[in-house]
């Protein structure tokens, strides 16, 4: 529990931002801005915040539907294609300042990781390990967590043989197997290896 509401005061109002997906194949990154009070959430849901990848996909579901219930959160996505055009970070970052403005509030921002989205009109940090530190960042890493599993689950309905709804686009080894065996699909990262290295143009895939 990183978060102890005994020191919930201790806590800043601030925006908090965070990504998911970069290190996927396929699909797009996500990210989230979350913005509200420490000291009016209630004090269960604050001792539950924690980095969303150590959360139960039924956890992370949960807290997804109380966090927007009681913050302000923006969602905000790059492409496939925006990310095989202009590159991973550049996209990430371009998704995370669309999320941030999406909440149209004039609040200092934190950022999860170490660089931080360019132009933005108010106070912005890096911080390293955010989502252990930064509440607001923990709600961000959750609800975009939660928000491109759901993406993936869908797409995977249309994509059954990439098994995207137990991997959600990451290179295991069903899903590496799958690209092997059926080419990649319009929705694959052709800029990642190991697909760049099966001879695909960034504008082949598979649209089935």
């Amino acid at each position: 529990m990183p978060f102890d509401p005994a020191a919930i005061a201790e806590y800043a109002i601030l925006i908090g931002c965070d990504e998911v997906g970069t290190g996927a194949l396929c699909g797009p990154v996500v990210t989230a801005a979350v913005w509200f009070d420490p000291q009016s959430i209630p004090p269960a849901l604050f001792a539950t915040l924690d980095d969303s990848k150590k959360l139960t996909r039924k956890k992370r579901d949960s807290l997804a539907i109380a966090i927007r219930q009681v913050a302000c959160v923006s969602v905000a996505t790059s492409s496939a294609v925006q990310i095989d055009k202009i590159g991973i970070r550049p996209a990430t970052l371009s998704a995370m300042r669309r999320a941030i403005l999406g909440l149209k509030i004039d609040a200092p921002v934190q950022v999860d990781g170490l660089a931080i989205p360019p132009h933005l009109p108010m106070s912005c940090v890096a911080v390293v390990k955010g989502d252990a530190k930064v509440p607001q960042i923990a709600a961000a890493s959750i609800v975009a967590k939660d928000f491109r599993d759901k993406i993936m689950f869908r797409l995977a309905k249309k994509f059954p043989d990439y098994k995207w709804e137990k991997n959600v686009g990451y290179g295991t080894a069903a899903h590496l197997s799958a690209i092997e065996m059926c080419g990649p699909t319009i929705h694959h990262r052709k800029s990642y290896a190991p697909i760049s290295q099966l001879g695909h143009s960034l504008s082949d895939g598979i649209d089935i």
